[in-house]
This record gives structure tokens, C-alpha cells and sequence, in this order.
């Protein structure tokens, strides 16, 4: 296939995933059912946290996460007691436990006390070729605090050659606006141009059929190809193939 007709297929098939009936199936629901700009990036961040394993799995624990943040996930972290944090001490999704939980709860308080917020850290710390310099920064600023360090490993470190999926479909969701609805594009201050696709089984597989990717592991190195092969067929919005590539791996077993 060439370059043409490469852009072409992956063109109609973010057109057909990148529709609002993906949201019910997605995890991505999650923020969609806030409107305070606060809520929707707090309840996105930690719903992309615990996004790995099984999809119906990681959207009943994100549920049950905004249910014990009383589903006001910013009010709970920014006027929080300590005795409020008592009952997210058994929350569980895989490694990810109330311990966990209760350090993303104290550390985004400290983001949003400190450092104005989640998007003025990213968008402070970012630069003219991608995001994975600011998210290396926020890990830093989000485990400033006294922390447990088992909790580390669920923020992801890209120049520890990561491919932070996860963190780069948070920011996928934060700063890529769509016509359809998906994506909410409530973070201004960055752009589109610098999100890097989220980079997991799925999307490395059918990248690699397609040609768009060589390397064999989904690190950091492997990130920074496919970001490479996306920015050639469109430069102003590349992760909108992560629909493509997702769609074809889950929907269609491409």
C-alpha cells in the first residue's frame, strides 16, 4: 500500500471509530459524564490510570473510583479529611490498590495547590516536538510529596524509554478536539500537533502490518517511530489514528 492510499484507509476508519457511539464502549466515558473542566480531567486521569486489562473491568473500577469521590472527583481531592480517605482503602483494579489510590488523591491535591493545575503543568513543561519531556516533569512534580514508592510505577516515565500509553491517551482525550465528541480538546494551551499516539498491543500490531512501525517492543523507541510514520500523514492531528489503528486491532482482529 502506498503512502496515498495508506492515508486513505486509515482516513475512512478514524471517520468510522471516531464517533460518539465509540464512547459507550470505551473507557473514555468516564469524564464524559462531568462538565466542570476539573472534573472531567481529574476523573480522565484516573480512569486512564487504571486503563489496562479488561475494558468492562476498567470501566466498572473507574466507576466505582468517582463513587468514592462522591462523584465531585475535584472537590474530594482539593477539600478532602483525612478520615475521607479511610473508605478508599479497599478500592482495587489489578496492582493498582487503595494505597494507590489514596497517594493519586494527596498528589493531585498538591498539583492543583502547587502547580495550578494538571494542564498548566503539562503545558508549562512542554515543547516544540512532543509531550514525553512534560510528562517526565509531571511524574517528578506528582511524587514531590511524601509518597509510597510502589505507587511510582503507575505513572509512567517515557525518558526511561516508557511508552506511557496510558498518559499519552489521557492527553489525547485533554487536548485533541473532534468534531464528533470524543475527544474533548479542553486543554488549550497545548497543542494537537505534539500528543503522541497510545501505543499498546492492539495499535503496535496493526502498525506494524501497515508498515507504519518496525520495532518489535512497544518502548519508548517504538513510540517515537510510530509518531514519526503519523505526523507524515497528517502533522496538525497524528493521533487521530490511534482510532484507526485501535478500531482494525480490537473491532475488526486486522
Amino acid at each position: 500500500m502506498n503512502k496515498k492510499d495508506l492515508k486513505e484507509f486509515l482516513d475512512t476508519k478514524v471517520d468510522q471509530y471516531n464517533h460518539p457511539r465509540f464512547i459507550d464502549s470505551d473507557p473514555i466515558q468516564i469524564p464524559h459524564r462531568f462538565s466542570k473542566k476539573e472534573d472531567i480531567e481529574i476523573s480522565a486521569f484516573l480512569t486512564a490510570t487504571i486503563a489496562w486489562g479488561n475494558r468492562k473491568s476498567i470501566i466498572n473500577n473507574a466507576n466505582k473510583m468517582m463513587e468514592l469521590l462522591d462523584q465531585a472527583p475535584h472537590d474530594f481531592i482539593m477539600n478532602h479529611h483525612q478520615r475521607d480517605l479511610e473508605k478508599l482503602s479497599p478500592f482495587v483494579h489489578r496492582t493498582f490498590n487503595g494505597n494507590d489510590f489514596i497517594q493519586f488523591v494527596e498528589s493531585l491535591h498538591h498539583i492543583y495547590k502547587e502547580h495550578n493545575g494538571l494542564e498548566a503543568i503539562f503545558s508549562k513543561h512542554s515543547n516544540n516536538k512532543n509531550l514525553q519531556v512534560a510528562i517526565h516533569q509531571f511524574k517528578k512534580n506528582f511524587f514531590e510529596i511524601d509518597h509510597l514508592e510502589r505507587t511510582k510505577k503507575h505513572v509512567s516515565d517515557p525518558l526511561k524509554n516508557s511508552a506511557a500509553k496510558r498518559i499519552n491517551m489521557f492527553l489525547r482525550w485533554m487536548v485533541r478536539k473532534d468534531q464528533n465528541g470524543v475527544d474533548f480538546g479542553i486543554w488549550k494551551s497545548i497543542s494537537p500537533a505534539l500528543l503522541s499516539c497510545p501505543l499498546d498491543v492492539h495499535s503496535g500490531n496493526v502498525a506494524r502490518k501497515l508498515k507504519l512501525l518496525k520495532r518489535k517492543q512497544n518502548d519508548g523507541k517504538a513510540l517515537l517511530e510510530l509518531d514519526t510514520s503519523l505526523r507524515k500523514l497528517d502533522s496538525t492531528d497524528p493521533v487521530k489514528y490511534d482510532f484507526a489503528l485501535f478500531g482494525l486491532g480490537v473491532f475488526e482482529a486486522f
